[in-house]
């Protein structure tokens, strides 16, 4: 039984985490649940959500009975040292890769704790919904373990040094009132209004031209590249964007006043 439920509605794509007991706690088969849903949703939708069921968006890996690979404080090969990596190279590197290379805008709700890889996930939204009742947690100081996921790529960038290596070296939590001042997520809504929020954005970015998916991708770059390699970026994406029927289709509108019908092509 899946534990990612998948539903479409209107070229969105909701992906929920659906392991409430664990409160989403990822472990190989979530991982490669999800990785099958983002597959489907990249094939179907124009936008994708991601979120969980219950108490948590997701509490981190699961590393109980050996769930994750490498990753249990008793895992090891035979005498070998144990080998903590290894899960983040053979499932985790590679689910929060898919995620930056998705084809369609891709928008994360975040309901109640948002923690270890759970963070990881959650941040990697184009657009970040936090529930009020949500929490940021980078806890792995408090099982002798460093930041993983993505998260010392992302939060320095995201919220500046400071402010990721408090949230990384005192492991404490950082509500999403606080996640919203700090710059970490978009928009912080009351809890009933969460997946509403985050399906009218979703929808929004879905509906929109083909040139969204290009935004993403270049944005994504820019937290690598240089002036000189970002500007060559935006020139040879600018071209491709001129390209599109979604471009033509926006520049009649534009002209002829009236809302634009974009197709994503």
């Amino acid at each position: 039984m899946s534990k990612v439920r998948y539903a479409l509605d209107n070229g969105v794509a909701t992906l929920t985490m659906a392991d409430p007991g664990a409160m989403n706690a990822i472990g190989l088969d979530m991982a490669q649940d999800l990785r099958s849903a983002l597959t489907q949703a990249s094939n179907e939708a124009r936008a994708v959500i991601l979120t969980g069921e219950g108490r948590g968006f997701c509490s981190g890996a699961n590393l109980s009975g050996g769930n994750v690979s490498g990753g249990g404080p008793e895992a090891r090969d035979g005498d070998s040292p144990r080998d903590a990596g290894a899960a983040l190279e053979s499932t985790y590197n590679p689910l929060v890769t898919s995620l930056r290379d998705l084809p369609i805008p891709f928008v994360t709700a975040v309901n109640g704790a948002a923690a270890g890889v759970g963070c990881s996930l959650a941040l990697m939204g184009d657009i970040i919904v936090a529930a009020e009742s949500a929490y940021f947690l980078q806890a792995f100081r408090r099982i002798g373990l460093v930041p993983d996921g993505g998260s010392t790529y992302l939060l320095p960038r995201m919220i500046g040094r400071a402010r990721a290596m408090e949230m990384m070296l005192l492991g404490e939590k950082v509500p999403a009132k606080t996640a919203l001042e700090w710059g970490m997520v978009n928009r912080c809504v009351p809890d009933a209004d969460l997946l509403a929020t985050a399906k009218t954005l979703a929808a929004e970015l879905g509906n929109g031209p083909a040139s969204v998916t290009m935004i993403r991708k270049i944005g994504w770059a820019s937290l690598d590249n240089d002036w000189t390699e970002q500007l060559h970026l935006e020139r040879i994406t600018q071209r491709d964007a001129g390209r599109t029927e979604d471009f033509v289709e926006g520049v009649n509108a534009f002209l002829q006043k009236r809302p634009a019908n974009f197709k994503g092509s």
